[in-house]
């Protein structure tokens, strides 16, 4: 994909009319921007459907995340919702809106739970499908088609693993790592879990030395949504409850929904474009 980029690019500048030829500093500028690392970028986003991808992205993350939580506080005794307030950042009365949306105590009706399921299982292998298929657009790989179902199987059953791991972790735990610890260990499990993503869902056809970097973009990305989130969307949460009622929660979930694949897809494309003139061998004077 960033081979085409170059060859149309080449094109472009190859047609070009003559008389746009004769504004020096129009031509300076675009020369500079030409082949620079943002033209790069922003072909390989166009190439991407950057703004296509995180809308489906977002919403398939809403329609997996909703239902889960609901499932889960309907059958644990844990308010399951509170794992979600503080990734978001919010604070107390951000929090509080929040758990408002779902039950208080469990309960154990047989038809809220398997529609729960369905739509937990529907929208987790949506959102599984969309990642492979942004991995493999970025690192330009051939689609698997239904192949990858067992794989896809295997990557949800870790990715609850992770985040029951995370979800255990206790709050006077978090507090004594101190906020620059927590960080450092944010920074390090999402580079981590993201370099195993590409890997993973790319059936091994990337090696690991070419996921590094994205992996790497995408956790420091990550820690910038985590600072923002925390000092934007407890005031988002409030305002939205206001204005719609309870519901106006849900506009703010999609919200940071869409941005996590905003960053999803600009840590694979940095990435990936970082890596590619890096490597790329000069051309001979």
């Amino acid at each position: 994909m960033l081979h085409r980029a170059d060859k149309e690019l080449a094109a472009s500048q190859a047609d070009r009319p003559a008389g746009r030829r004769a504004h020096p500093r129009l031509d300076t500028a675009r020369g500079r921007y030409d082949r620079s690392l943002a033209q790069t970028v922003v072909a390989q986003l166009k190439a991407l459907h950057v703004f296509e991808w995180t809308t489906i992205f977002g919403a398939e993350l809403l329609w997996s995340a909703l239902p889960f939580i609901i499932l889960l506080s309907s059958l644990a005794n844990e308010r399951i919702d509170d794992d979600l307030s503080r990734h978001i950042g919010l604070n107390h009365h951000g929090a509080q809106i929040v758990r408002s949306l779902f039950r208080s105590s469990p309960s154990h009706s047989l038809v809220p739970i398997v529609t729960g399921l369905l739509f937990t299982v529907a929208g987790v292998f949506a959102v599984v499908s969309s990642l492979q298929v942004l991995y493999e657009r970025a690192f330009e790989q051939e689609h698997r088609g239904w192949r990858d179902v067992p794989r896809y199987i295997a990557y949800v059953a870790i990715l609850l693993a992770v985040l029951a791991a995370d979800g255990g972790v206790s709050n006077p735990e978090r507090r004594a790592a101190g906020a620059m610890g927590q960080a450092v260990l944010t920074f390090v499990v999402v580079a981590i879990f993201f370099a195993w993503t590409m890997h993973f869902l790319l059936a091994g056809r990337v090696p690991w030395r070419r996921v590094i970097v994205p992996a790497v973009v995408t956790a420091v990305l990550w820690l910038v949504l985590s600072l923002f989130s925390s000092a934007y969307f407890s005031s988002v949460v409030i305002d939205d409850t206001r204005t719609y009622g309870t519901i106006g929660v849900v506009f703010t979930l999609l919200t940071w929904f869409i941005l996590i694949g905003i960053v999803i897809v600009l840590g694979a494309t940095l990435g990936v474009v970082w890596q590619h003139r890096r490597t790329r061998t000069p051309a001979p004077h």
